[in-house]
């Protein structure tokens, strides 16, 4: 199949996907039809230094590297629907850079690198970028998003969008993680019928599948560390003005962010540093400026463990006993590693946080989404009252599963001046940041505190929904500071990860860490493609 025919059937399919698995996939016709191994791809794991190794040895170019993964997408991706749409330029962007690196002009170390970038990320470029919602079909931008222009000037070549939970999940509260209107149902490379979570689905699979050599997801609460915890990923959800919001479909300007999603500690390091710069226009981050680098790597140390004094989250731990299990090893894993781990750390304010910061979601959304689409021309939508209509008048295509009564709520309140507003805005950033990871902090001298990123994946249910089972992303989400997941293994085939989150500006302190941690244990493994659990 013609890859553009292939992009063309993935994105009218909706939701529908037969689960016909790896071991089912054919090729050829008649008797000559055998079975497709979708784990096999030379390029399998491969880091984004050892792709520059191949680059400087005259093994690949970047053309003939981005090649080989859309041809890896075209064989692997009718089954995971993570690509929402291919860069029509990327071999063209990757050809340039090669003359470039042929004249001696090398950018750093992202040149020559394929990256997806999540479908809520603004490219002036041929691709459109809608949140996954046929409102946004034909949003083609003029103007290139601060970070994907940092892309670009690093060298990266922008391989195309990845699916995601549409609008960033932030339509209904019974929806199920990964499924847009445009874009279908996003699976979990590890069982094609579990959950991905989201709302960076797509690039948590896509990645995780060895899609791509790096990815970039967006986080309001989890939508970076789930979907990588589910996925077997490192994610980095950076502290909030780090990386520029510009450009960006929002939800909340309050806690927004973009990140890293790798499958290791150091190409999200990488990537990072690469598009870490404080941006004048970006939108309000309530934080204290901080030091913000250009290179995050000297911190990628193998005994950054050593004397760091970690606490537990304790009210964050998961009910499942496997996965207290694998926390239990990993908590031994890092005191034998040289930390000092302290139990049985607490929130005071744990279960008030979320309710305050979800009153600051509605009335943000409301406010951010207006002014983005205001400032898009080519929108086919100028307002969250226009979006709710067009699903109503586009029901079987865009809520044959669940509703929008996120949307809706948001669209009943008032302005930003609102005393509900501001009220909860101020409880929500003291509850999580000052009262919450800066006090538990200082009180227990500690540098990083952790907790489990996920449980294991649920199966994908679009009757009833997500039924999520363990996560820890909201202090940190809430606060606007920075966590980081990192693979800790995983229970029945499924992975689970580890989170490390600490004050505003201590990604210095949490790679070096997250890093360790990574290479004592190194629990990253490629996906299997399986049907289920009971294939």
């Amino acid at each position: 199949m013609k890859r553009r025919t292939f992009f063309k059937t993935s994105a009218i399919s909706g939701s529908v996907l037969a689960l016909s698995g790896a071991a089912a996939c054919t090729t050829g016709s008649g008797d000559s039809e055998t079975p497709v191994n979708l784990t096999d791809f030379e390029l399998n794991e491969t880091t984004v230094a050892g792709l520059q190794k191949k680059m400087e040895a005259g093994e690949l170019t970047a053309e003939s590297l981005c090649q080989k993964y859309l041809d890896r997408i075209e064989k692997v991706d009718a089954y995971l629907k993570s690509v929402i749409e291919l860069n029509p330029d990327a071999l063209e962007i990757a050809r340039q850079l090669d003359g470039e690196r042929k004249k001696g002009t090398i950018r750093g170390p992202l040149h020559g690198i394929p990256v997806l970038i999540k479908d809520n990320i603004d490219t002036g470029d041929k691709m459109m970028t809608t949140a996954g919602s046929l409102a946004l079909a034909g949003n083609v931008v003029e103007k290139d998003a601060f970070i994907v222009r940092k892309l670009r000037e690093a060298g990266a070549v922008l391989l195309g969008k990845t699916n995601l939970s549409e609008w960033a999940n932030f339509r209904s509260d019974n929806s199920s993680s990964g499924w847009s209107g445009r874009g279908g149902q996003v699976r979990n490379p590890y069982f094609l019928d579990r959950s991905p979570c989201g709302s960076s689905s797509g690039t948590g699979a896509a990645i995780s599948a060895n899609l791509c050599a790096i990815g970039i997801g967006t986080e309001t609460n989890g939508s970076i560390v789930c979907p990588s915890g589910n996925n077997g990923l490192v994610g980095i959800k950076p502290t909030l003005g780090m990386w520029s919001r510009q450009g960006i479909i929002p939800i909340a300007h309050s806690q927004d962010t973009a990140g890293p999603m790798c499958r290791n500690v150091s190409d999200a390091a990488i990537l990072l540093g690469a598009l870490a710069e404080a941006d004048p226009d970006d939108a309000e981050t309530h934080l204290e400026k901080g030091n913000i680098l250009k290179d995050y790597t000297p911190y990628l140390k193998a005994d950054g463990l050593k004397g760091k004094r970690i606490g537990v989250a304790s009210q964050m731990l998961s009910g499942n006993r496997k996965v207290k299990e694998l926390f239990v090893q990993a908590v031994s894993d890092l005191r034998e590693a040289g930390a000092e781990v302290l139990e049985g750390v607490e929130f005071e304010h744990n279960r008030e946080w979320n309710r305050f910061s979800y009153q600051v979601l509605l009335y943000e959304f409301k406010a951010d989404l207006n002014q983005y689409l205001a400032g898009h021309p080519t929108a086919p939508v100028k307002s969250l009252e226009e979006i709710i209509a067009f699903n109503k008048a586009n029901a079987a295509k865009e809520m044959p599963w669940f509703d929008q009564e996120i949307m809706e709520a948001a669209q009943a309140k008032g302005d930003l001046t609102s005393e509900e507003y501001q009220e909860a805005l101020a409880n929500s950033k003291l509850f999580a940041g000052k009262e919450g990871i800066d006090k538990v902090m200082e009180e227990h001298g500690l540098d990083a505190i952790i907790a489990q990123t996920n449980g294991p994946a649920w199966t994908i249910d679009w009757v009833n929904g997500d039924h999520f089972s363990g996560g820890s992303s909201s202090p940190a989400a809430i606060s606007g500071y920075p966590n980081i997941t990192v693979p800790m293994g995983f229970v029945e085939g499924l992975p689970i990860g580890l989170s490390f989150f600490g004050k505003a500006w201590s990604e210095p302190a949490l790679l070096e860490i997250a890093f360790s941690y990574e290479q004592k244990t190194k629990h990253r493994k490629a996906p299997g493609f399986r049907n289920s659990l009971m294939e």
